[in-house]
């Protein structure tokens, strides 16, 4: 089997996984910004345990180290805000509206890694756009707040794929996913205390933050159950995965898979949280439309130039 293919299956079982994460921040009552913390912070601690991974953190530049704590904190803002949209629409729409991911890559992709623009990705990324259109069409006005909230997350996770795809040649993938999960981390803790220590928190028991009081309490419970499956199923094999999977394919190609993300999700609200209930028909149109999307992309790919989801170099961060 070829580098490439064994990329596409890494990254369509990380889409699988991935499709579990808006259901787990249904089913987890904290809200979102004690949910990334512990999320993240479990995940990096659990990394710092391994030798290998201490082993690829010491062989990095300073500048390097800096750029993959600094891409840390993309990720924790886009979980953050995510997580706010599962929690102010519901899981379908949040994840349905991750399909704005590659319009905003091929237009971020080629100014931080250097590969050369590509206008077929452009119109298949124009082409998702009125699946998005009948998504929100086919959502209660009352879910508009968290879909504005989710493009805001798309944008991103577009701009982290994109530099870890810039970055991941430099480090292995665990060493990459321990100083994410970290950088991050710390980030949304520093912004846990700065917010507790407030006088005044006009946006209390929200879907982004909980009662001051709570906002570095642990999670307990059935929520601790689920936030153990969220860090260790749905974020550190998934994570350092699609890392591994990005030294073959470009971030655009990774992030058009991810589309299929909402697939799961959708199918998974049903089965689970039967969402079907809130939603109308046009959203499932916008969805079809976004999958067939996805579903095209490899086939052109693979008629074009079967090479072309390929790595390509990186620009040097020097």
């Amino acid at each position: 089997m070829s580098n490439t293919r064994t990329a596409w299956l890494q990254i369509h079982l990380c889409v699988f996984l991935w499709g579990f994460t808006a259901i787990l921040g249904r089913l987890i009552s904290v809200p979102a910004l004690p949910l990334v913390l512990w999320r993240m912070l479990a995940v990096g601690l659990v990394l710092l345990l391994l030798a290998r991974v201490w082993r690829g953190i010491l062989r990095l530049s300073a500048r390097h180290l800096l750029a993959f704590l600094g891409v840390g904190v993309l990720v924790a803002l886009h979980w953050l805000t995510f997580y706010a949209a599962v929690k102010l629409a519901n899981a379908s729409v949040a994840a349905t509206c991750m399909a704005l991911i590659p319009v905003t890559l091929c237009f971020i992709e080629p100014l931080v890694t250097g590969r050369p623009f590509v206008r077929r990705e452009l119109v298949l990324g124009v082409l998702v756009l009125p699946g998005v259109a009948l998504v929100v069409g086919g959502t209660p006005q009352e879910m508009n707040t968290g879909i504005a909230v989710a493009i805001v997350s798309a944008v991103l996770a577009a701009l982290f794929t994109a530099y870890n795809k810039r970055l991941i040649l430099r480090t292995d993938a665990l060493s990459a996913t321990a100083l994410e999960m970290l950088g991050g981390g710390v980030f949304v803790l520093v912004l846990s205390l700065l917010l507790a220590a407030l006088p005044l928190a006009p946006w209390e028991a929200g879907a982004l933050l909980p009662l001051q009081q709570e906002l570095l309490a642990p999670p307990a419970g059935r929520d601790l159950l689920w936030l153990g499956v969220l860090a260790v199923a749905c974020t550190l094999l998934p994570f350092a995965l699609s890392l591994v999977a990005l030294r073959q394919l470009s971030a655009y190609a990774s992030a058009l898979a991810v589309n299929l993300e909402p697939l799961y999700a959708i199918l998974l609200a049903i089965l689970i949280l039967g969402e079907q209930r809130e939603l109308g028909l046009t959203f499932y149109l916008g969805a079809a439309v976004i999958l067939a999307v996805v579903l095209v992309y490899p086939v052109l790919l693979k008629a074009n130039n079967p090479d072309s989801a390929a790595v390509s170099a990186p620009k040097s961060l020097t």
